[in-house]
């Protein structure tokens, strides 16, 4: 919101790639108004993420003095491909949002594509202050990685050639949210509902590098199609704590659990409570056809924009999956 204002106080001349209008009364760039707007737009939009990630993660946690967190182990590193995830990809909305209201492509990439690192090093501030986690180097170079990887690209090839994308099903997981047994008290760590589990249902998430096999390996008279590429993608399932699955010996938060992993169907199962067991812990990987929608030759350059944004999810494919833990390959028609 601070950078919203300054652009709007800005006098025209110094803004980069601005044409004045003369309203009679006052000369104010059309563009300055577009940028201000989009930048005002983003401002209310992150108030709204952090809001709801206030809400979600830390209004029932202490506070403290500043300090930092090793959880370079935690979720089988899936937090971290999801860090850089949304750094990428938040990257592409606060660039091709620039773009739409007419800046240049240098100054979209500086201010836009550090959009997602704005926001992420915040959480990560609040992690730092908050007593149940702490800041985290790891999580920050994630952060840095997705941010540099979209910028890199954007400044040598004007254009994203390896893209990171994101799916999502459910994993069935969030239900195993008893943390007491005796008191049946409940830990959504992993959501509550569908909008939160979404980014904390970590056994759900597929976080994808897709290759556009097109400008990396041919000409650009090949009939290939440009929209069809390959995506590497990786995930990690069954996981009802941080670290592993045990259950606690006795104190929330023994054995980096926090006490979660028992299922408990009050309808269905009222006297049954099932847990989940460590050796459920698995990793993923994938290998598939990716359909890169921004690719598809769209004339309307307001819908160009939209397209490259909603690319960021990854479209349903017939799939190859590998599993470690002895599973081994797995084939799915589709896989979400």
């Amino acid at each position: 919101m601070f950078l919203a204002a300054v652009i709007a106080c800005m006098p025209a001349k110094s803004m980069p790639g601005t044409e004045t209008v003369d309203s009679g009364q006052d000369s104010i760039s059309h563009y300055q108004r577009n940028v201000a707007l989009v930048l005002g737009t983003e401002g209310v939009l992150v108030g709204g993420i952090m809001t709801s990630l206030y809400k979600s993660w830390y209004s029932g946690s202490e506070t403290g003095g500043f300090h930092l967190y090793n959880d370079n182990k935690e979720w089988l590193q899936m937090d971290k491909a999801g860090h850089a995830n949304s750094c990428y990809n938040l990257g592409i909305v606060g660039y091709e949002a620039l773009r739409l209201a007419g800046w240049d492509e240098k100054h979209s990439i500086i201010y836009g594509g550090t959009l997602g690192l704005a926001i992420m090093s915040v959480v990560e501030v609040f992690d730092g202050l908050s007593a149940d986690w702490g800041f985290s180097w790891g999580d920050m170079t994630a952060n840095l990685l997705g941010t540099g990887l979209f910028m890199a690209q954007q400044a040598l090839w004007h254009e994203q050639r390896i893209a990171l994308k994101y799916s999502y099903h459910n994993s069935g997981c969030p239900k195993y949210n008893v943390s007491n047994p005796l008191t049946l008290e409940r830990d959504y760590i992993m959501g509550e509902d569908w909008l939160d589990r979404i980014y904390e249902d970590y056994s759900g998430i597929t976080v994808w590098m897709a290759f556009d096999i097109k400008s990396l390996c041919m000409k650009k008279d090949s009939r290939f199609p440009s929209w069809l590429g390959l995506a590497i993608g990786y995930g990690a399932e069954g996981m009802t704590g941080e670290y592993n699955n045990f259950k606690p010996a006795g104190h929330v938060g023994d054995d980096g659990n926090w006490g979660r992993g028992w299922e408990y169907d009050p309808v269905n199962a009222p006297h049954d409570l099932k847990y989940m067991p460590n050796d459920a812990r698995h990793r993923q990987f994938f290998i598939a056809p990716d359909i890169d929608i921004s690719r598809i030759p769209c004339r309307n350059k307001t819908l160009k924009h939209v397209l490259r944004v909603l690319s960021a999810i990854k479209i349903p494919t017939p799939t190859l999956e590998y599993q470690t833990g002895g599973v081994g390959f797995q084939w799915h028609w589709l896989y979400f």
